[in-house]
């Protein structure tokens, strides 16, 4: 059982589990048509850049300091991209009368405004990121609530990976 838990493999899990979930993401907005809004987006950046930092580490290899660098560089894209979900979260428990406006869309917004305009819809939302798109049928949960779970549960897995003792 152990060898299927290795250090190395364990990374490539990750990797593969960040796929996964960008693969859901795009089956959702292209098949299901749900639009993401800015949240989701930084939400996807932050799984694909420890996807990427857990691939390289996979290949890599490494060995004690580079283990923890590697893990706790993931855990910290993780963490980074639970705040967000956080947010998104906060912004669909809010009541409606306090929702903030909604804006163009991010695609409008990256043809039409400065860098700087798009990247701060991106990370504090607007009134999209409020809007409950989807529902799951058996827990009655958003995608947020997912996607904070799955950040949640991939941090534990980075931080055990920086400190675990065996190969």
């Amino acid at each position: 059982m152990t060898r299927f838990l290795t250090y190395r493999l364990t990374n490539l899990y990750i990797f593969l589990f960040c796929a996964a979930l960008l693969a859901i993401a795009y089956y959702m907005e292209l098949v299901m048509m749900l639009e993401p809004c800015p949240l989701c987006i930084t939400q996807r950046i932050f799984f694909f850049l420890a996807g990427i930092t857990a691939l390289i580490a996979f290949l890599h290899n490494p060995v004690a300091r580079g283990k923890v660098i590697y893990g706790l560089t993931s855990a910290v894209l993780f963490v980074a991209g639970g705040s967000f979900a956080i947010r998104q979260l906060w912004l669909q428990g809010l009541p409606k009368d306090q929702v903030p406006s909604c804006g163009p869309s991010l695609s409008y917004m990256i043809e039409e405004f400065p860098f700087s305009e798009v990247l701060q819809a991106m990370l504090s939302g607007d009134g999209n990121c409020a809007e409950v798109s989807w529902v799951d049928p058996v827990l009655g949960w958003s995608i947020a609530n997912w996607t904070l779970v799955c950040f949640i549960a991939m941090t534990a897995v980075c931080i055990y990976q920086a400190f675990r003792k065996r190969a």
